[in-house]
């Protein structure tokens, strides 16, 4: 099998960088989507066809009732996944490192490399490795803990197929191309994007020893809750929920602050701004309706108050919820990491002003929500 590739994004992306002559990072860019993507996606491609030769195993892979995190972004969907992660012997994830390599062979490759290099040079590459993710990620390690070595969003493992919402932060598109509704596309679409994915993490449980639970979090994938569904029919779904007036403007400070700091200026993204805030709304009507058309899929809610108040008892919950045997070991790991959950807080805060969002149409389209969870209303 070959990797999906999704031409008409990429001719989009393109086409527009082409047009930005201004824009500083453009040569930069057209040298990445004219070399750097075609190549990189005939290499993995190649890789990704050779798998199910070198590895046989790979045919008889079972992906076994996955779960899934879902909801608005800055919603405690990092937290509770790095919390969930740390039952490693329990589930399957990527770290970020492994999603630049889709292919089972090539992780396998880049492992023994790094074998020979603790043993032969005394980690020598490793440690300039460690040097360069300190360097860049530690600055912004207080908003977002990510580096090579971390459990991360799992759609980054699509960028090869240029159908990830990765491609949304090179350049503002969100206006012509679109990775959040899935569930709307075509059918045959929907299905070859899943399927890729889905191969993906046969790899990846199968380079883990094939016998754990795969554990995705992808706020992006709240609008294609439904397509999960098509693919894996026995997932079970965790949806974080959080006051909009909190994860909404603090999505768009992130966003604006991406494109700001690759040059873009205000009149290139205020329109991609203005389509994440109305594709926020969907962040919590999606989830639930289509969970209320598949009753007999296990999911449960997750309060983000409740889950940074009571992380141990959050999860305590979660699992026996979704049918979940905690171990000792477990248990054990959790206590010692809830004091530090804990304190999960933000130094940041944001302005629905300075986006100038309508925070009573936020009310209006979410009036069932702030009923529920007994938000503070937005003041018009």
């Amino acid at each position: 099998m070959f990797l999906y590739f999704n031409v008409e994004y990429y001719l989009n992306m393109l086409k527009r960088i082409w047009s930005k002559k201004g824009w500083p990072g453009r040569y930069k860019m057209l040298f990445r989507l004219l070399v750097l993507v075609p190549g990189l996606y005939l290499i993995h491609s190649v890789f990704f066809f050779l798998d199910k030769i070198l590895f046989p195993g790979l045919w008889f892979q079972k992906i076994e009732k996955p779960i899934f995190i879902v909801g608005h972004a800055r919603s405690g969907t990092t937290l509770i996944s790095r919390l969930l992660a740390y039952d490693s012997e329990r589930f399957n994830y990527f770290l970020y490192w492994e999603m630049f390599f889709p292919s089972l062979t090539e992780k396998k490759i880049i492992r023994g490399l790094g074998v020979l290099d603790r043993l032969l040079l005394g980690s020598f590459f490793f440690n300039r490795l460690k040097a360069w993710d300190d360097k860049t990620f530690g600055p912004y390690r207080d908003i977002h803990n990510m580096g090579l070595w971390v459990p991360e969003e799992d759609d980054f493992v699509m960028n090869v197929t240029f159908f990830a919402a990765y491609w949304q932060l090179p350049a503002p598109l969100m206006d012509t191309n679109d990775m959040f509704y899935l569930d709307k596309k075509p059918a045959a679409q929907r299905r070859r994007v899943m399927n890729t994915f889905k191969e993906c993490v046969r790899r990846q449980l199968y380079l883990n020893g094939g016998n754990k639970t795969h554990l995705s979090k992808n706020p992006v994938y709240s609008g294609r809750v439904g397509s999960i569904l098509e693919a894996f029919p026995d997932a079970r779904i965790v949806v974080n929920m959080r006051d909009p007036l909190e994860c909404v403007p603090s999505n768009l400070k992130l966003m604006e602050g991406n494109y700001q700091g690759k040059g873009w200026d205000p009149a290139d993204y205020a329109g991609s701004l203005k389509v994440l805030e109305e594709m926020s709304y969907d962040c919590f009507h999606i989830p639930r309706q289509v969970l209320q058309q598949n009753p007999e899929t296990p999911s449960m809610v997750v309060d983000y108050r409740e889950l940074v108040a009571q992380p141990k008892e959050t999860i305590e919950k979660l699992y026996h919820t979704l049918g979940l045997r905690m171990t000792d070991a477990y248990t054990a790991i959790l206590e010692e990491r809830d004091s530090k959950s804990r304190k999960h807080s933000t130094k940041h805060s944001y302005s629905t002003e300075e986006f100038g969002m309508d925070v009573g149409k936020m009310h209006r389209e979410l009036a069932e929500f702030y009923e529920e969870y007994q938000w503070e209303v937005p003041t018009v």
